[in-house]
């Protein structure tokens, strides 16, 4: 998925979730930020953003920018730098261009898929996407992205998500129903060297993730190729989830 008009901006401070005072051509100025999780590790005083700017187009919005991405400091990588894109929308949109496109295969489904739906309810959950084959196997997607990266191993999540095992618990479900289940974790970065839950602060989650595996769920991780105007689908990243 590509953004529309990027500026390049330097992070202040995060007064509340939804906004960021941000630094542009000298003047401090107000970012909508698209990522309700906590990020602490990334929105840090100093360090260089990437902002979406709606400029005249900003009918109904508070803000002129959009928080898309931020750069971390990292001496693994190549470049000393680490492009993080921060967008909460992202994921969805990256899984839905992968599943139209056929580059993403779920296994156990043919390809192409016959019909890729998004926002599908199910018992008290809401999935991501509902999904059919051309033999009529069907399935449900739910879809996490993940920001919170250290020493190139990437977690989820990054706060206590009860929403998070709820929908897990609703897979599951949801195999007893006849469905596929699939859970698929979007790293929203390169260079990745595995993805795992972060039990350290849900470990309800981690248990949750792994009861799941046994029961048949399928659990997915991949990284992205991050611009500062694009995020695209990338690599499967490997998955350790034994605590």
């Amino acid at each position: 998925m590509k953004y529309k008009k990027i500026k390049e901006a330097v992070f202040m401070e995060r007064p509340n979730r939804f906004i960021a005072h941000v630094m542009i051509d000298g003047e401090v100025k107000k970012a909508h930020v698209k990522n309700t999780g906590r990020c602490r590790e990334l929105l840090l005083e100093g360090v260089p953003l990437y902002l979406e700017d709606y400029g005249e187009s900003r009918a109904g919005r508070k803000t002129d920018y959009s928080l898309i991405a931020v750069e971390k400091r990292d001496d693994r990588v190549k470049s000393g730098k680490r492009l993080v894109n921060m967008d909460s929308l992202a994921p969805n949109r990256v899984v839905f261009e992968a599943l139209k496109d056929g580059s993403l295969v779920l296994p156990g489904l043919a390809c192409p898929l016959f019909c890729i739906k998004p926002e599908t309810a199910f018992g008290a959950s809401r999935f991501d996407f509902y999904v059919e084959d051309a033999r009529g196997a069907k399935a449900l997607i739910e879809v996490k992205g993940v920001t919170l990266e250290d020493e190139g191993v990437a977690r989820f999540p990054d706060a206590p998500t009860e929403r998070g095992v709820k929908h897990i618990r609703e897979l599951c479900q949801a195999l007893d129903e006849g469905f596929f289940a699939y859970l698929i974790f979007v790293i929203q970065m390169k260079e990745i060297i595995r993805f795992e839950p972060n039990d350290d602060t849900h470990p309800a989650f981690g248990d949750a993730l792994r009861e799941a595996r046994d029961k048949g769920v399928v659990i997915l991780a991949y990284d992205c190729g991050v611009t500062a105007d694009s995020i695209t689908l990338s690599e499967p990243v490997p998955i350790r989830l034994e605590k």
